[in-house]
């Protein structure tokens, strides 16, 4: 079979999957479904939440992995998801009657900062090894986390920052997650960009002699990052691992090209938070398990399937 035969078969099946789990979203739940009010106040809603949630982490983790040139890297490994957090606790202690688009406006800002700050320390390395660089994210992680964590504690907002890190969309209702709308936008620039984007993947020095005006899309990819990752938090929290694991997934089945794998990505991402939501939801049924915790822990297993089989491919 031929690799564009190849894709457009992944592509297929692809969506009959995510068709197949969004009808298991939609019919899974305590709820009874006799009336129509609990399907469009609460299952259309999450199911949707899901969807563009998991579409768009999933992007934002492909954009930052290209522009980082490592694979191991997505926005809970690179500060961005915890600089986000802290944004959140610093606008509602300062503004705690604020609306949610200004909260996740300033998630945006100290996200886009957290993740600026990661890439000024990557510059300023000698050596980057695959596996440090994530390393590197991942501690000055810890240190924007344990800082919100510190915050939180002497304001007697604990409460509050376990919410925007659970990653939790049973509280999901109509009027209660379009912010997330703003993620497909994203996705769509993000796509319009896809070949812009794939040449600031190959490094500064490549980028510029193509005639890419490298610092602009960096730019904004970066924000683009940084708005996805922001607008998720300010909705449903942080979901760890999606950006991590699906673009790996694609890469390996259909290849690097960003402008045709783009679609496939997204769809993916959405696929893979729609079946653990679905699991979190009947493997303890009548309660639920938040989609954060089983993504955490599905995608760390597949992370270190991931990690081991490029270990035994350098072997």
């Amino acid at each position: 079979m031929g690799f564009p035969l190849r894709r457009t078969a992944l592509a297929g099946l692809a969506l009959l999957a995510l068709l197949a789990l969004a009808a298991a979203s939609l019919l899974v739940g305590v709820g009874d479904l006799a009336g129509a009010g609990i399907l469009l106040a609460s299952r259309v809603p999450r199911t949707l939440a899901l969807i563009l949630a998991g579409a768009g982490l999933a992007v934002a983790g492909v954009i930052l992995q290209l522009v980082v040139q490592n694979r191991f890297v997505e926005p809970s490994t690179a500060g961005t998801a915890e600089s986000a957090t802290l944004g959140m606790l610093l606008v509602t202690l300062l503004a705690p009657d604020a609306p949610v688009v200004v909260k996740m406006l300033a998630a945006a800002a100290t996200a886009l900062a957290g993740t600026a700050l990661f890439l000024r320390v990557l510059r300023a390395m000698p050596l980057r090894a695959r596996l440090t660089v994530p390393l590197v994210g991942i501690m000055l992680g810890g240190v924007v986390g344990a800082a919100s964590t510190f915050i939180a504690i002497r304001t007697d907002m604990l409460q509050f920052l376990g919410t925007w890190q659970a990653g939790d969309f049973s509280t999901v209702l109509r009027g209660r997650y379009e912010l997330l709308w703003l993620a497909a936008v994203l996705t769509v620039l993000a796509y319009a960009l896809a070949d812009r984007i794939t040449i600031a993947g190959l490094g500064r020095d490549a980028a510029v002699n193509l005639g890419l005006d490298y610092r602009g899309v960096v730019a904004v990819s970066v924000a683009i990052v940084a708005m996805i990752t922001a607008v998720t938090i300010a909705t449903v929290g942080t979901v760890p691992f999606l950006g991590l694991v699906v673009p790996n997934l694609v890469a390996l089945a259909a290849g690097d090209n960003l402008r045709r794998t783009l679609p496939l990505v997204a769809a993916a991402g959405a696929g893979m938070l729609l079946a653990c939501d679905v699991l979190g939801r009947v493997v303890r049924y009548p309660y639920e398990i938040p989609v954060g915790t089983v993504m955490g822990v599905v995608g760390s297993a597949l992370f270190l399937v991931l990690l081991l089989r490029r270990d035994a491919g350098h072997a």
